[in-house]
């Protein structure tokens, strides 16, 4: 029985949520980086291209969510608008486009957090910086 649409379209945002925290987290997080590092040097020093292949996928975060796509549906069972291996055709690339949003969203989230940490540690240091000014001038007089 298919589901109603507006509950496929929950489900494939729910769906989206672990497609995404899995594909971000082993390629850009520091639990996975050696593993990262290691993948990435074969993926560039192998000599056959199916190798190179195989281990640049875990260092994209786009090309590693296929793969986390695939392994969830095959899990969930999840397909949308057709009962038939099309709905899994749809729901395949459909969770991949909403977990490659929210990636891209968590990704320019963490980009401004980090402007913002490093902005205020420059106010820290010149509020610092005055207050010795303002300390030797004391002193000074």
């Amino acid at each position: 029985m298919q589901m109603e649409l507006t509950h496929q379209v929950i489900t494939l945002f729910l769906l989206a949520l672990p497609v995404a925290c899995i594909a971000w987290t082993v390629t850009h997080e520091e639990i996975f980086r050696e593993t990262r590092e290691f993948c990435k040097r074969k993926s560039e020093e192998c000599s056959k291209l199916y190798q190179r292949k195989f281990f640049y996928l875990f260092t994209c975060e786009y090309c590693f969510s296929h793969y986390v796509t695939l392994f969830l549906l095959l899990l969930t069972g999840f397909k949308m608008v057709y009962d038939d291996g099309r709905g899994y055709i749809i729901s395949f690339f459909a969770l991949v486009w909403i977990a490659n949003i929210y990636m891209t969203a968590f990704g320019i989230l963490r980009q401004m957090l980090k402007v913002e940490k490093l902005e205020g540690n420059l106010k820290d240091n010149e509020w610092h910086e005055v207050k010795e000014e303002i300390d030797l001038e004391d002193k000074n007089k």
